[in-house]
């Protein structure tokens, strides 16, 4: 039985894409603490595996689901709910990427990718909702990325899930905040998980000769492989942190990456609405 701590404010945590990288940091991180953790992938034995001796504590949930099943959500999520009475904080973390131009990019690599990274995470928020609508609090966490606020060559499709849960976060905060639960992006730059393996960047099937640039951009990510900038135990323990802060942030950077690229982002829509003040305003009825 691994070691825990003990914790009176211990609380329930359902955590998506638990299996590898970020998620099993997330999950190992809580257990530790005294949490109860749900946790879900597409294997649960191979998340279990992963976890080690973890994987023994009473405090844990193993969840096999299916992201692009509402019925599997519905059901882990009721299981949770059974096991634990309640779920206080939802961190929607699972996701992959793809690396290729936007013409490249298949109709069904384009839909496959929004089942999971934005209708995978926007069903599990639905059949999370009523629990945490019936207590009056909770706290939902949605891992976006510094790609949910900048774009990049080749990121195109990854950039639009990504900026879509912007949006629908920012949304959903205004609505559930009157039944006193909180919503927060988590918005990371590179942090040394397997983000950047095979089994969680996909390319597309069909590649065009005219996008060398971008198949450049994909070797050289393949080389900063292992030498990313972020902890991936100190990204757990920050997101972990800020569901016991208050007030809870709308929006969390994590790197120094992630900072320089919002902060760049900043200054160039300033200078944009600024140049064009003149035409912005001139479209009002006089």
């Amino acid at each position: 039985m691994p070691t825990s701590v003990s914790n009176s404010s211990a609380r329930t945590w359902f955590i998506t894409g638990s299996s590898q990288g970020l998620g099993l940091e997330l999950v190992k991180n809580l257990l530790v603490r005294g949490n109860h953790v749900a946790a879900t992938a597409r294997d649960a034995a191979r998340l279990c595996e992963n976890l080690g001796e973890h994987a023994s504590s009473e405090l844990f949930l193993p969840l096999q689901v299916d992201l692009t099943d509402e019925n599997s959500i519905k059901n882990a999520v009721h299981r949770t709910g059974e096991r634990f009475g309640s779920i206080d904080v939802l961190v929607n973390n699972a996701g992959y990427g793809l690396l290729g131009s936007v013409e490249e990019t298949s109709d069904a690599e384009a839909r496959a990718m929004f089942d999971i990274n934005l209708f995978g995470l926007w069903n599990v928020t639905r059949a999370v909702l009523p629990l945490m609508r019936a207590k009056r609090r909770g706290h939902i966490i949605n891992m976006s990325s510094i790609y949910g606020l900048v774009a990049g060559a080749g990121w195109g499709l990854y950039n639009a899930t990504k900026f879509a849960v912007e949006g629908l976060s920012e949304a959903l905060a205004l609505e559930v905040e009157p039944f006193g639960i909180s919503v927060t992006l988590i918005e990371p730059g590179y942090f040394r998980t397997n983000f950047l393996t095979a089994g969680s960047l996909a390319m597309p099937k069909n590649t065009i000769d005219a996008y060398s640039a971008v198949r450049d951009m994909t070797k050289e990510h393949e080389r900063i492989e292992g030498s990313q900038l972020g902890d991936p135990v100190r990204v757990s323990k920050a997101i972990i942190d800020v569901a016991s802060r208050s007030p809870v942030p709308l929006r969390l950077l994590l790197g120094s990456d992630a900072l320089q690229l919002a902060t760049q982002k900043i200054e160039d829509l300033t200078a944009g609405i600024e140049q064009n003040q003149e035409a912005t305003l001139s479209t009002d009825f006089r």
